[in-house]
């Protein structure tokens, strides 16, 4: 029962005398509105289970004569629970949402074909594919429409015929009473498993299935930004559907392999510059690897361990936007490990000639810090 006892007209938005036509019209309208998966309002599953709930009970003369007569609670003394409902008011539920052809004029079940099943491939690319975007061949086994039989099963010259067991309706019903009036249990057919038809001449090439497997390579797309682990979905390039129905998807899993010379952060790209004592203290011109090939990046005398230099849109481009990320390139000073004795009196005497004034810093630490993720 719903939570709160509203009463069943006034959620229909009928008068007590509305004769059955009028109930049965305006819960198709209602449920249209409130499913959940029409209506974004948030209360919409609450107040279709009530639509639903007020139908259950209106549209059957015993359960809408005890309820006015005596109300809720005459239905709670009558052992009524609201939620199973017969073939006729599943069949008004769904023809809310899928059109009046739920159920056939001439009573048969219209049936709804199985959608093929999804494939699932792999791939992997390099960092500088990812940003640049790259085509890659994908091998796949996938059901494919038999092109002897057309994909009905049948072998050519003959055709699918009625099940004899459901009549073609591709179900069967059980019939059961109560008190509270007729229910029927439907199932799926055990012969035709649900087709309505059965084959009597198997086409000798799918064996009666209507479908192959086939051995394909498909071109698979990466687009620039890609990310490990995301995934590509190609619509349609599943597996072919039974009898006809819509195929499957083909989901590509994209692997990026890790590049020894960058670090991936988002959209930015992380890279370090390695300089030598006299590189850092005289200043260079230095070769060093990016996304987009080597640049010559020149570096001023006293250079720092530590300091960074953004490169302003060479990271990577951003995936179904527009624009790209940085390069930030980290310094690093190699201190020398082994000196010789001349080496070291050299530097020795350097280090002697040299005072604070040498190593005042022109910009203090949060300064290099924040003009670095400018």
């Amino acid at each position: 029962m719903a939570t709160t006892e509203r009463d069943y007209y006034e959620i229909l938005g009928l008068r007590r005398d509305a004769s059955d036509g009028e109930i049965k019209k305006s819960f198709r309208k209602l449920a249209r509105e409130l499913h959940p998966d029409v209506s974004q309002a948030p209360d919409a599953e609450e107040r279709f289970r009530e639509v639903a709930e007020a139908y259950e009970v209106l549209s059957k003369s015993e359960t809408r004569e005890l309820y006015d007569r005596f109300g809720h609670a005459g239905l709670r003394s009558g052992g009524f629970t609201p939620g199973h409902f017969d073939l006729g008011n599943l069949a008004d539920i769904f023809s809310a949402f899928f059109g009046d052809d739920l159920f056939a004029g001439g009573g048969g079940r219209s049936r709804q074909r199985a959608r093929g099943a999804d494939v699932a491939a792999e791939v992997e690319i390099e960092l500088v594919e990812a940003a640049t975007g790259v085509k890659r061949e994908v091998p796949i086994r996938v059901a494919r429409p038999c092109e002897r039989c057309a994909g009905s099963g049948a072998e050519p010259g003959s055709r699918p015929v009625k099940c004899a067991t459901c009549e073609g309706t591709g179900y069967l019903q059980q019939v059961s009473r109560s008190s509270f009036g007729q229910f029927v249990r439907t199932h799926g057919c055990p012969r035709c498993n649900g087709a309505g038809t059965v084959v009597e001449h198997a086409c000798e090439h799918c064996n009666g299935g209507g479908r192959v497997v086939e051995e394909r390579k498909l071109e698979v797309d990466v687009p620039p930004g890609m990310h490990d682990g995301q995934r590509i979905r190609l619509t349609g390039e599943g597996h072919a559907g039974v009898a006809g129905a819509r195929a499957g998807d083909l989901f590509v899993l994209v692997h990026v392999r890790p590049d020894p010379r960058f670090v991936r952060e988002g959209d930015d790209i992380f890279s370090t510059a390695d300089l030598t004592v006299t590189q850092a203290a005289l200043g260079a011109d230095v070769r060093l690897p990016t996304l987009d090939g080597e640049i010559e990046l020149s570096f001023e005398p006293g250079t720092q361990p530590g300091e960074i230099r953004v490169l302003r849109g060479r990271g990577m481009p951003v995936l179904q936007g527009f624009g790209r990320g940085d390069h930030r390139v980290l310094v690093n000073v190699a201190v020398p490990r082994h000196l010789t004795d001349e080496q070291r009196r050299l530097l020795e005497q350097f280090a002697s000639s040299t005072n604070a004034d040498n190593y005042r810093e022109t910009e203090g630490f949060f300064e290099k810090l924040k003009s670095a993720f400018r």
